[in-house]
Order: structure tokens, then sequence, then C-alpha cells
């Protein structure tokens, strides 16, 4: 894969939100439809109620786009690109429901949370079965320690990675432009491993991910004039998910994600410790609002939060790659 390609792969992903971002704006302020804030969120987040959201939609539109274009230009419309812009767009899909009952029916939560579950369970089957048509091993395998050939932990353990990444990433999207910049990081270092493996069909789809991040970070960096929503931070943890198990490295994501790690461990550890001794850890979770609440800015807490996973990332990619 010539870096030329790689260009082309990002441009036009990134061109497609560019260009087209504006009108959605545009169209969801016409029609008045904003996001509400939740009101257990940081107090001065409730100037943001009324910013659009969906913004993601179009993300997940740009990215399905390009993968076709460049995959079929580069004859790497393959079995692997497919499924994994397949699993993208599924995810979204659930993200775009619960947008819409938050957005049009005006219900801040959403879907209800088994709802939501069973939809990204459901779609994590679908993606075992067609994944099992790519004749790769499907072992469970702690480097150093086991290898178990049992396609029933492998089936649990990929629906776990799935429905665990695809929340961690949607509990990181609660500033402007988090998630969008730790995504491009993500994303351009999986992108970067399937090169160095000759999956080109999976850089594809990584790079055309970044591409389309990196012009929604345009309209989405404070003061965020759209929100990512649910269809897109949903939709990028199954992503990532998805290709760390077709490139054999699914425990990548532990290191190359840890932010969205540290942002779910910071939640469940809250909740835990309020329900049995009856006291917080933080002021608030997740992790990035108790920042917040100590009075770091946003921009701040971005900076931190990327530079810590471009750290990671890059540690990754010396030591295994």
């Amino acid at each position: 894969m010539e870096l030329s390609h790689i260009v082309f792969d990002v441009v036009s992903s990134f061109a497609i939100v560019a260009i087209f971002m504006p009108f959605l704006i545009g169209y969801l302020v016409a029609h008045k439809e904003g996001q509400s804030i939740r009101e257990e969120g940081p107090k001065w987040h409730e100037k943001k109620s009324g910013t659009p959201t969906m913004g993601g939609l179009l993300i997940i539109i740009a990215m399905l786009i390009t993968n076709i274009w460049v995959g079929a230009w580069q004859g790497q419309l393959t079995h692997s690109l497919l499924i994994t812009t397949f699993v993208i767009v599924l995810y979204g899909c659930i993200g775009f429901i619960d947008d819409f009952i938050k957005v049009f029916k005006k219900r801040n939560l959403g879907l209800r949370a088994y709802q939501k579950a069973l939809l990204q369970i459901v779609v994590g089957i679908i993606f075992l079965y067609v994944y099992n048509g790519d004749q790769l091993p499907m072992n469970f395998t702690i480097p150093g320690l086991v290898s178990i050939d049992s396609v029933i932990i492998f089936v649990l353990f990929t629906l776990f990675w799935l429905v665990g990444f695809s929340n961690a990433t949607n509990l990181t999207d609660g500033l402007d432009g988090l998630l969008g910049g730790l995504g491009a990081i993500s994303y351009a270092t999986y992108g970067i491993i399937s090169i160095n493996e000759n999956r080109f069909d999976l850089a594809i789809v990584c790079f055309s991910v970044v591409g389309a991040l990196l012009a929604f970070l345009i309209y989405n960096h404070k003061p965020a004039k759209i929100f990512m929503g649910d269809v897109g931070s949903l939709a990028l943890g199954a992503g990532l998910a998805a290709i760390s198990i077709l490139l054999g490295r699914y425990w990548s994501l532990l290191l190359i994600g840890l932010v969205y790690v540290i942002e779910t461990l910071s939640v469940m550890l809250q909740v835990f410790s309020f329900k049995v001794f009856h006291r917080r850890i933080f002021k608030m979770t997740p992790i990035h609002h108790h920042f917040e609440m100590m009075g770091w800015t946003e921009w701040k807490i971005d900076g931190v939060f990327w530079i810590v996973g471009l750290i990671c990332s890059t540690i990754y990619l010396i030591l295994f790659v």
C-alpha cells in the first residue's frame, strides 16, 4: 500500500465530512433538534443544551463510501474490510436509534440499558457468524500464559470485547473534541499495524475513519457546533474491537485504548464504592468530569488525554510492532 493510497483514503473521508457537515448542522439547527444535557452532569454543561448531535452519522457515511471506492480501486474489497465496515455501520445504527429517541422523543436517556446491550450482543453474534468465514483460528490466547482452543470462550470474549469497548468509547465522548482526537490516534495506530502486517484492507478502514474524525474535529472542538452522538461513539469502539480481533491482537486495545479503559473503570469503581462503602472515589465520573470538577478546562483535559493516548500507542508500536 503506497503512501499516495493512504492520502487518497484520508482525504476522501475528510472531504465528505468537511463539505457536508455544515448542511447537517444547518438542518438540525433549523428544526431545533439539539442534545439535551444530563441533569447529573456538570452544571456548566447546561449551556451546551440544544447543540446539534448525530454528527457521527456523517462520519460513518464518509467511512462507508471511502471504504467501498478505495477498496475496489486497490483490489482490497475483501471479506475483512466488508465485515469491519458492517460492524461499524450496525453499531452506528444502534447509536442512531438511541440518539433519535433522545433528540426527537426528548428523552435524554435514550434506549434502556438492556435494550442497547441486547442489540449490541445481536450484532456481535452476527459478526462472529460472518467472521468464521474468514477461517481464522478461533482461539483465546493470553501471551506467555495460556492458549485455549475453545470456540465458546472465544465467542464470549469477542462479545464482551465488542460490547465493552463500544460502551467505553461512548463513556469517553463527554467533552468537546475528546473522543474525536483519541479515536483518530487509535485508528491511525491500527492503520500502521495493518500496513506492517500487509493487511491493507484493514488499513483502508482505519485511515478512512482517521480522515473523517479529523474533519469532524473542525466542528466538534470547543465550543462544539455539533456533537458526535451515540451513533458515532458506539460505532468507533466496536470498530476498534473488531479490528483488534481480525488482526489477532485483541490485547493491544488495552494499551492503545488505555484512556477508554480508564474512563470505564472510573465509572465501575465509583458505583462499587458508593454502593458498598457509601463513599465516592471521584468527584464525578467518567473521570474526565472529575478533572473538570478540579478546575481543568476542556482544552486541557483533551490535550492531556490525547497525549496519553498517543504515548500509549507509540509504546505499543515500539514494543510489539
